[in-house]
């Protein structure tokens, strides 16, 4: 049934929780604040949502649409270049990703100069490619849910990084969130 969105709602919260490194930095101390979004971004966050998606994926329902070759092929272009770009953006901020700390500097340089999210950028090629392969109510419920995510995410990080880290503001109005400039590429 709708079992996978217990999982998917309490990985999304702990995740979303973890967007507030300078209000639990504050109240405990960095290396607290630092700890406190680890783990509720790397235990309780990311594996349980992932979790969620799979339990979506094995529901048994009826596909939506008919997936053809091109369209295999489409959804995992999806997830590839989707992983390529997490990669890509985790190498860029190394252990920041995982545990975010007061005094972080700012990293907009490399693939951080063309979008301030690739990671979630990444993440939603990858739900996209996912909803491609298995297009199932319940995949798709997950996804919408997913991108619903990643947009409350954002905001809720941009927030706390405007308070930890000096020249996020003007970095907020030359680089767009999730979708580079084509310009800008070219």
């Amino acid at each position: 049934m709708y079992y996978f969105l217990i999982p998917l709602f309490f990985g999304f919260a702990s995740n979303l929780a973890s967007a507030f490194t300078t209000a639990y930095s504050g109240k405990w101390g960095n290396r607290a604040g630092t700890v406190i979004t680890f783990l509720l971004r790397n235990i309780f966050g990311i594996p349980v949502w992932a979790a969620g998606f799979v339990l979506s994926v094995h529901e048994s329902t009826e596909l939506l649409f008919h997936l053809s070759t091109p369209g295999q092929v489409i959804g995992w272009f999806f997830i590839a270049a989707g992983c390529v770009i997490i990669i890509i953006a985790l190498v860029s901020i190394r252990a920041k990703a995982a545990a975010p700390a007061v005094g972080n500097n700012l990293v907009n340089t490399g693939i951080y100069s063309l979008v301030r999210h690739p990671i979630h950028s990444g993440t939603m090629l990858e739900f996209a490619g996912i909803f491609v392969l298995r297009p199932s109510a319940y995949v798709g419920i997950a996804c919408i849910t997913g991108f619903l995510w990643i947009y409350l995410q954002s905001l809720f990080e941009e927030r706390d990084l405007l308070l930890r880290i000096p020249g996020y503001k003007d970095y907020m109005m030359h680089v767009p969130r999730f979708i580079p400039v084509l310009k800008k590429i070219l």
